[in-house]
């Protein structure tokens, strides 16, 4: 069993990471992971990513309340509350800023081609939500049609928020998500796409089954949701 200072190390870990890679700048971004007793171990404000300690972290409730630490809680932490309440499977999330991903959040374009076999396979289709404030409940409101079905989506004009059952998958879905989009931004310089056909495309859902499991998020095709935003 993972012990809560591992955790919070993991959280310092991988928080550096997304700083490394340039997935967030200055104080940018968010991290949790979710402990015994409905308790949500989450990154602080006003911190940068790069810069974390384990003392640093804040514990709070499935309300928000905070009920250990120092620092104050993220302004993002409704986000990560409406997740933990949806998905009880999920047990860590991360919310970035990833250059090229965020750009096509910011260009209301989803990523929800089939163009790379393995994205199918992780992360089905990666949808874009509306826009909503950041730290306002109208955030988690714009994700809440998403997050039964999908383990990374897009923020329009905001970022991209991954989650899964470890801390360590959540921040390998946020990578994911910037590789793909790095590779669909070639395509669209390119001037065209090459989709995976459907019959290809019902193989690699039937593969994932099999080393996946039958639960899992990452629907494919994406159900009739508005998807662009100007």
């Amino acid at each position: 069993m993972v012990t809560e200072r591992k955790h919070r190390e993991e959280i310092v870990r991988y928080g550096r990471m997304l700083h490394e890679r340039s997935f967030v700048a200055a104080m940018d971004g968010n991290l949790s992971v979710r402990l015994k007793g409905n308790r949500i171990l989450v990154t602080p404000t006003g911190v940068s990513k790069g810069a974390m300690r384990p003392s640093d972290m804040v514990i709070v409730d499935l309300d928000g309340q905070r009920i250990a630490g120092n620092r104050n809680v993220t302004s993002e932490i409704g986000m990560h509350l409406l997740i933990y309440r949806t998905r009880p499977d999920v047990q860590a999330i991360v919310h970035a800023h990833p250059p090229t991903a965020t750009g096509f959040a910011a260009a209301g374009v989803p990523l929800t081609e089939p163009l790379v076999c393995e994205v199918v396979m992780g992360l089905g289709c990666i949808p874009l939500a509306r826009y909503g404030t950041p730290g306002t409940s109208e955030l988690a409101q714009t994700l809440e049609p998403f997050v039964p079905n999908y383990d990374a989506i897009l923020m329009s004009n905001h970022g991209v928020v991954t989650y899964g059952d470890t801390l360590e998958h959540a921040y390998m879905k946020m990578e994911t998500v910037e590789h793909f989009a790095q590779i669909a931004l070639v395509t669209h310089l390119l001037g065209r796409q090459q989709p995976l056909k459907q019959v290809e495309i019902e193989k690699l859902l039937l593969a994932r089954t099999k080393y996946f499991g039958a639960k899992m998020a990452a629907a494919m095709p994406l159900p009739n949701l508005p998807q662009k935003y100007s």
